[in-house]
């Protein structure tokens, strides 16, 4: 069975979006994973599919419904494999990072909750016991750009998505390291030429640079990761 998504969502014109080109639109057009994209208004009662309603307590902005999104969650969680993880994603959720990116991968596929407005009403988020993510210390206007994201490390991920094991190996984030510099021809450009090493030849010795300077890029640029880096090493 391939890897499934089920996004929830009041804009469903916004999918699969990037996710249909590059190398995710050929793994989903080559059956390697599927998308399956839940318009929550469809589950409104109304004749004006209304989602959202004024906060109890008062406050700006309006709050998506419980009893709507429930109904959403229920018929994607329905078509679902047995055990996918169901996701909100939100400001004040646990920070994504690759770890999680390879556990949803390696996983059956996940379902995907897009907030709009201020948010998702708490009894829904305790009821469903969705897991609250963020991509970081900034807001969006909704969180179908999060979940494009969401999916798109995810589907890079699939086997037979990549065509080499090794430039996942190496990339940002998979020894705790940024990713070190990347050089290609011309070998001299703009008066700024390659690094001698990495012309060599000497394998050993270019195996060395790459790890230096990935460590020094973390060390300026990442604190909080090189802090965790030397911490196990």
């Amino acid at each position: 069975m391939s890897w499934q998504a089920s996004v929830l969502t009041i804009f469903p014109p916004m999918f699969p979006g990037p996710l249909g080109t590059s190398l995710a639109g050929r793994a989903r057009e080559s059956g390697l994973w599927s998308l399956n994209v839940v318009d929550i208004r469809s589950f409104a009662t109304d004749k004006h599919h209304t989602v959202d309603d004024q906060p109890f307590g008062g406050g700006a902005g309006m709050v998506m419904r419980p009893d709507i999104v429930d109904a959403a969650l229920e018929s994607a969680l329905n078509v679902a494999a047995p055990g996918t993880p169901a996701i909100y994603l939100t400001p004040r959720g646990r920070v994504l990072d690759q770890g999680r990116v390879k556990r949803l991968a390696t996983g059956p596929g996940v379902v995907v909750l897009c907030g709009r407005f201020e948010g998702v009403d708490q009894r829904v988020i305790e009821a469903r016991g969705l897991e609250e993510v963020s991509l970081g210390d900034f807001v969006l206007s909704g969180g179908e750009p999060a979940a494009i994201a969401l999916l798109d490390a995810c589907v890079r991920l699939l086997p037979g998505v990549m065509g080499a094991d090794e430039s996942l190996a190496e990339e940002s984030f998979e020894a705790g390291l940024l990713e070190y510099p990347h050089y290609t021809r011309p070998q001299s450009w703009c008066g700024r030429p390659v690094p001698d090493v990495l012309v060599s030849g000497h394998h050993a010795n270019i195996a060395a640079w790459r790890r230096a300077e990935a460590e020094k890029i973390t060390r300026e640029r990442r604190p909080d990761l090189w802090a965790r880096y030397a911490k196990s090493h």
